[in-house]
């Protein structure tokens, strides 16, 4: 019972010392630069910003029925002043030094907080661990304030889901129109982001769980190069997809972000090229970095409502404004990835989670996928009011690892995807794609599940473990849009670069109204 108030009240028990806290608005919108060199100049404090960024979660959370964040760190406060006392001796560990940053609760931190992917059947897991990208954070400076809702299991229990619900922390609202859908997985990571809780948060992605809630909620979110960011301790889904990356509300954020959380971990072997590869990801951001660069203009991924295609040929203006050249290429279709990626995740979720499980405290009872739906079954009232758990039932019924047909799932999807991505940039003579990242944010729907407007540009990427930026490109009446930048293996920095030089030019982010 301790863990549980402590999972749902966290907040409450700050609540005296934060009533001393400044105005909500000293860091809203605010930069990870504005921030810092307000530190530098003795204006701000990191225990200032910390308690500031909890007020705001307590102002509008609730009352806006965003339901981003589920729990705040308990030791945020405590954290904030030690590297406050780290400045004041002259020791600055870097740009994210004393900086508020909120973790997706399917990612695991040594923190007083459970990592329960939504889930009820994880309300005891307190690890007593960080994740190796939290522990990269936290080296950085970083202040952990807490961890965001988001849509339960990462949202492959059901293929009905409501995306945004998890049993543990309610339905995320959408930052621009509560109503409507935060999108997901990441969800409440967006939202919070949007609304100034934090300047940054840590999403994970499987396939669109960066972003998607990234571009729903007007922000900058990438899904990095498979193989640069640790998945050690996160809650996973998919070895072949699963990967953490950086939202914030600006392409510098994002980079600064990544430039820590980017690294080897030997607990994890895909990584092992990373410290060979990571840099300084803000050091080259520059607003020319597109002139010159030939992008690839996929036309026959828009196909939303009109107003959509709007926007984005409103976009390619602005890249062409930015010296980019573009190129069209009309169809880009591939046949065969979406049943090449339902047997793998199926698969490989079932080995994963049971992998992950065996690894949880005493407390978790539920020890194996299928002991998972069991405990969903047992609690069907609070775990599925709205939808069920046939992804979990298919992927409890799957062969493992070793079974032939998986492994043919896997080698195609990766080949395929890569391929295919490789072939477009060839073919084409460009080094990037461009794309709407998804359509606009529909209605949450508790009886119909999730209603995708549009086509979506997460899947190549996302199979493939090549990056994916998107970028704000606009809004439709008050909703905002993303715009995808897709490259190869290790492009991170250049889609940053080019995710960069457009940001200058479209200037597209608008706050959401208070």
């Amino acid at each position: 019972m301790k863990r549980l108030a402590l999972l749902m009240g966290v907040a409450l028990c700050l609540a005296g010392p934060v009533r001393a806290a400044p105005k909500p608005d000293t860091v809203r919108e605010a930069s990870v630069e504005q921030l810092q060199a307000a530190m530098a100049r003795g204006d701000l404090s990191a225990e200032v910003i910390t308690k500031a960024s909890i007020r705001r979660i307590e102002t509008f959370d609730k009352s806006r029925k965003l339901n981003s964040v589920i729990v705040i760190n308990p030791g945020a406060l405590s954290e904030a002043r030690a590297l406050d006392a780290e400045r004041r001796a002259g020791k600055v560990r870097g740009p994210l030094h004393g900086i508020p940053v909120l973790i997706k609760d399917n990612v695991e931190t040594k923190d007083a907080m459970p990592t329960t992917a939504g889930s009820l059947a994880l309300k005891d897991n307190v690890t007593g661990r960080d994740a190796p990208v939290v522990a990269r954070l936290r080296a950085a400076g970083a202040v952990i304030l807490g961890k965001t809702n988001l849509s339960e299991w990462a949202n492959i229990r059901s293929n009905n889901s409501v995306s945004g619900w998890s049993a543990v922390g309610g339905l995320t609202g959408n930052a621009y129109d509560s109503p409507r859908s935060a999108c997901g997985s990441s969800s409440g990571s967006g939202t919070a982001v949007a609304w100034s809780f934090a300047a940054l948060a840590v999403g994970t992605e499987t396939d669109g769980s960066v972003v998607c809630p990234s571009a729903m909620n007007g922000l900058v979110g990438l899904k990095p190069s498979m193989g640069l960011i640790s998945r050690t301790h996160v809650v996973p889904i998919s070895h072949s997809q699963d990967i953490p990356g950086p939202m914030g509300r600006s392409v510098r954020d994002v980079a600064l972000m990544l430039s820590a959380m980017a690294g080897s971990d030997p607990a994890d072997p895909v990584t092992a090229e990373a410290d060979a590869r990571r840099t300084d990801y803000a050091a080259r951001l520059s607003p020319d970095g597109l002139k010159g660069v030939r992008l690839g203009v996929l036309r026959d991924r828009t196909g939303g409502p009109g107003k959509v295609d709007t926007a984005f040929n409103a976009a390619l203006k602005q890249l062409e404004a930015a010296g980019a050249v573009l190129v069209d290429i009309p169809t880009s279709s591939v046949e065969g990835l979406n049943t090449a990626e339902l047997t793998v995740l199926q698969t490989e979720l079932k080995a994963d989670l049971n992998a992950y499980l065996a690894t949880t405290p005493p407390g978790v009872k539920t020890r194996t996928l299928a002991e998972v739906i069991a405990f969903n079954t047992a609690e069907a009232a609070k775990e599925m009011p709205f939808f069920g758990q046939e992804f979990f039932e298919a992927a409890e019924k799957t062969g493992g690892l070793n079974d032939p047909a998986y492994k043919a799932a896997a080698h195609k999807a990766k080949t395929l995807a890569r391929s295919h991505i490789d072939g477009l940039l060839n073919a084409y003579s460009v080094s990037l794609l461009v794309a709407p990242t998804y359509g606009l944010p529909w209605l949450s729907d508790e009886v119909n599940g999730d209603q995708f407007s549009g086509p979506s540009a997460s899947q190549w990427p996302a199979m493939s473990g090549y990056p994916h930026l998107t970028v704000p490109m606009g809004q439709v009446q008050g909703l905002p849009l993303g715009l995808s930048l897709i490259g190869p293996q290790w492009s991170d920095e250049d889609l940053l670069r080019a995710g960069y030089a457009f940001e200058q030019v479209a200037k597209a982010r608008v706050p959401p109204k208070e």
